[in-house]
């Protein structure tokens, strides 16, 4: 469990079922980040099931209602939908609900999620990518201190369609003088 000012990153649990489909289920959140809708609950339990139970997967749980909001996780270059990364490096993904957009919650999430990958698995570097058009994700990725590295065109998408890929990494030494900053700034 990792937790922030306004959220608690746990693992999913199978009672979060109706929670997720009532976002994953709206068709403006999963297509754009190349997985389908969500289409009954038991689509989204077994999702918290099998994919959901994955490592380092978090339910992005509101401290105000104690209510799975989105999800976040870190991906490691074993796992399916990686960034062609190296060894010892890793790659976030992310969404939230439709009723949770713009309040800064998921950058708020990223920024815990690469305090665990670079202080708790000592990871060189971490990955953040979106397909083109998806505006809020980048925004995401240069609010959370990543820089632009690479565009993949015409890749196939989860979804089977062909798309545009831009892909953002942050590197430790990046993340430290980022830390650094952050501290002259406060002092």
């Amino acid at each position: 469990m990792i937790e922030t000012e306004r959220l608690i990153l746990r693992p999913w649990r199978e009672t979060d079922a109706e929670t997720l489909f009532r976002y994953a289920s709206d068709p403006d959140i999963g297509p754009i980040a190349g997985w389908p809708p969500h289409t009954s609950v038991s689509d989204s339990l077994n999702i918290i099931r099998t994919v959901f139970a994955s490592p380092e997967t978090y339910a992005v749980v509101l401290k105000a209602t104690d209510e799975p909001a989105g999800c976040c996780g870190i991906m490691f270059s074993n796992s399916l939908h990686t960034a062609g990364m190296q060894q010892n490096e890793a790659e976030i993904g992310y969404w939230i609900g439709k009723p949770y957009w713009g309040q800064g919650l998921i950058p708020e999430a990223v920024t815990a999620l690469l305090a665990r990958c670079f202080n708790d698995l000592h990871l060189n570097a971490v990955w953040c990518g979106y397909y083109d058009g998806n505006t809020k994700s980048k925004r995401v990725c240069e609010k959370s201190g990543f820089k632009f590295h690479h565009t993949n065109n015409d890749i196939v998408s989860p979804l089977g369609d062909r798309r545009t890929e831009h892909l953002y990494i942050i590197t430790i030494e990046d993340y430290q003088n980022q830390i650094k900053r952050l501290y002259e700034i406060t002092d």
